[in-house]
């Protein structure tokens, strides 16, 4: 059963939802005071929670267009972003036309979490994160007909968009920046005594010190790469380190029954800059279009504006394009 909380901004009980190192999800974020007013909610942005079953709940969040909305598009971040570092996009987003929902992935940003530490990246599996984005679309977004439905997403946030509509999840489209699609392994991930939550050798817990998108070479954009780290320095709650044993599994796990089900992908699809199995991926679906922006690194929503710019309008004329095509839009209950 879906158990759906949509709840507005200004709801103060939100703000007490999440704690410092808990598991439950967080809804207001305090603004960091280091940021430019370009990265702050857009206009009449409102959080609410979405879960399925008993698993923790996800975090979204939406705003819109004053006028009719000419289409609709979710946002499906990729791993260790939060719905906040979107914020900049969402906004431009918005100018144009379209109505933006983000929805924070699994056990990341402002969702809840699966285990402690809450800056340890775990998921049992991506199946839920699917069934989460197919119930937003069927029970929260409820798409109309006249405005096209596009899913937004960042590296591997690809699989869990394309796994929805592989699913059953009816859009008029899928851009995916930078998608990812996880190699299978050559061996076993977990040994025999090995939890599935466990951290690789190595990990360590978020830190002030942790680089930045910047100084990680996500983007050239140094003002945009101090965009994240700030949200999660002023917000402990959004922190996320690097991926346990357990979630790198069951992305691998997500992206092999994906390529398994590449002809039941209908929906037309734009890819930038898509890594080495990505490009093959999108060689085998129905109709998907690859395309590469010379010289710019994997965060494309947060790039130097030589590179951020010309995909705005590429995103912009992708989903224009899918007026002039008959409208698909509808979400199906999800299935098993």
């Amino acid at each position: 059963m879906v158990r759906a909380c949509l709840l507005a901004a200004l709801v103060l009980s939100l703000a007490a939802c999440g704690r410092d190192g808990g598991r439950e999800p967080f809804a207001e974020s305090r603004t960091p005071a280091s940021l430019a007013p370009r990265f702050y909610p857009p206009e009449g942005w409102a959080w609410g929670y979405i879960g399925v079953g008993d698993q923790p709940l996800q975090r979204y969040g939406v705003a819109s267009t004053r006028r009719v909305p000419v289409a609709t598009v979710v946002i499906v971040p990729g791993y260790g972003e939060t719905a906040e570092l979107w914020f900049e996009t969402a906004s431009d987003l918005i100018n144009r036309g379209y109505t933006v929902w983000i929805l924070d992935r699994a056990g990341q940003g402002g969702s809840g979490r699966y285990v402690l530490p809450r800056d340890l990246g775990f998921v049992p599996s991506f199946d839920p994160e699917v069934a989460v984005l197919r119930e937003l679309v069927r029970v929260v977004v409820r798409p109309t007909p006249g405005a096209p439905l596009i899913l937004l997403t960042q590296a591997d946030g690809a699989v869990v968009a394309l796994s929805a509509v592989r699913s059953g999840l009816k859009v008029d489209g899928v851009i995916a920046s930078s998608p990812q699609i996880a190699a299978p392994q050559e061996k076993a991930l977990l040994g025999p005594v090995k939890r599935a939550s466990a951290p690789p050798l190595g990990w360590k817990p978020w830190s002030r010190e942790t680089p930045d998108d910047s100084a990680a070479g996500r983007t050239h954009d140094a003002w945009r790469g101090q965009v994240g780290h700030a949200w999660m320095t002023a917000n402990p709650d959004l922190r996320l380190a690097s991926p346990s044993l357990g979630w790198t599994k069951a992305f691998e796990a997500a992206s092999r029954v994906m390529e398994t089900g590449a002809q039941q992908i209908r929906a037309p699809v734009l890819m930038f800059n898509p890594d080495q199995r990505a490009d093959a991926f999108c060689r085998q679906l129905a109709d998907c279009t690859a395309t590469t922006l010379a010289g710019a690194r994997s965060a494309l929503h947060l790039e130097a504006d030589r590179w951020r710019r010309p995909w705005l309008d590429a995103v912009e004329a992708f989903i224009d394009a899918r007026h002039a095509v008959p409208a698909t839009i509808s979400a199906v209950p999800a299935r098993a």
